[in-house]
């Protein structure tokens, strides 16, 4: 059971980086794959903190580093629709203009 859950989180973890590398020009599915990996290493870090018995502190710490870095995504996401209209990267270029 326990190969069969670091399976699954390593094969989420490379799956959400694929999404990374492959969704480079679309800004909001960029976002939604760093969600997914901050939710992978979540739960990597919380079954680590649960194995060896360590304080849960740290899973709050983790926690509001990971809601303030969500913020800042939309809040750049939302700065760059008001400016450019839509959210792909490419707009960005001077040389798509």
């Amino acid at each position: 059971m326990l190969m069969l859950y670091n399976f699954m989180l390593i094969f989420m973890f490379i799956s959400g980086l694929y999404v990374f590398c492959s969704m480079h020009k679309h800004l909001l599915l960029t976002l939604l794959s760093i969600e997914f990996l901050v939710l992978v290493l979540f739960l990597s870090f919380f079954y680590f903190l649960m194995n060896y018995m360590y304080n849960m502190y740290f899973i709050l710490v983790f926690l509001t580093l990971s809601v303030c870095e969500g913020a800042l995504g939309l809040s750049i996401l939302v700065s760059l629709i008001r400016c450019h209209g839509n959210d792909n990267i490419n707009s960005l270029s001077p040389l798509s203009w």
